[in-house]
């Protein structure tokens, strides 16, 4: 086994880290299969600041421990969010079961940057399995929409994020077709996990990022295939995006300041 294997969506050369603000980055890991007596996923303890983290568990497992006491097995379908704010430190390992056996490993990772107003709010974590988001059957049962955070076909979502942030993920059988509604001025998340979408007309292939101005409108969706989709919306923050490492925050001199506080263990002590 020689790694995990990593599809950087965003940033990228196309992508500037603020073009699609609130959302910062986005990495595609897998899909890839890992052998019996594997050493799992490779994130050790690392620090964050100033954001908040979301994980899509598409296959395989996470095992989410930080430095304020959780530890948290989220499988396969489960979602993990969690608010850095002021700061915390944690890791996302496999689970015992996986590194013994191996399997299938898919997992998307979204940073999404928090207005100054919320940077240095205490950290908090939120891990929910595939049973506990809400599941919305449309167009007859060829359409499966997993209702994250927000509000989705008036319905709320699992989560209700500190800035508005409506996230979900779309499954399509083909054929599927779905509109989404988008308010104006908002930032849409538009990436294709897998299959293929007919979308306003164009045709999407997989590990595609699409995007869309912020004027009010409607996404017009029908896969061609079975199809996986992750989207959402939400405002710009419209300030200042400073990223160096593991922080983002509004400024230089905030980002040495996120070190500092780090190396001073302002963060937790991590003690697993």
């Amino acid at each position: 086994m020689s790694g995990l294997d990593t599809h950087r969506v965003m940033p990228s050369q196309e992508i500037a880290i603020d073009a699609l603000e609130p959302f910062l980055f986005l990495n595609h890991h897998g899909p890839q299969v890992y052998p019996a007596n594997n050493r799992g996923l490779p994130f050790g303890p690392h620090p964050h600041k100033g954001f908040e983290t979301v994980t899509f568990i598409v296959a395989g497992d996470i095992v989410h421990t930080d430095s304020t006491g959780y530890n948290s097995k989220i499988e396969a379908g489960g979602i993990q969010w969690m608010t850095a704010g002021k700061g915390i430190i944690h890791s996302e390992n496999s689970s015992k079961e996986f590194l013994k056996n191996g399997g299938n490993v898919e997992i998307l990772q979204l940073w999404v940057n928090l207005p100054a107003k919320f940077k240095n709010v205490d950290p908090a974590y939120i891990g929910l399995q595939n049973k506990d988001i809400p599941h919305l059957v449309l167009d007859g049962g060829k359409v499966i929409l997993d209702a994250v955070s927000g509000t989705w076909e008036d319905e709320k979502a699992a989560i209700q994020s500190l800035a508005d942030i409506h996230l979900a993920t779309i499954s399509f059988e083909k054929e599927g077709k779905y509109d989404i509604n988008i308010p104006e001025n908002r930032t849409v998340l538009f990436y294709l996990i897998s299959g293929q979408l007919i979308v306003n007309g164009e045709k999407i292939d997989k590990l595609n990022l699409v995007e869309f101005d912020d004027q009010e409108g409607t996404i017009q969706i029908e896969a061609t295939e079975k199809s996986l989709l992750l989207t959402g919306h939400a405002l710009p923050n419209n300030e200042p995006v400073v990223a160096q490492g593991p922080f983002v925050m509004n400024t230089r001199q905030e980002i040495q300041e996120a070190y500092a506080d780090y190396q001073e263990g302002k963060f937790g002590r991590w003690s697993h």
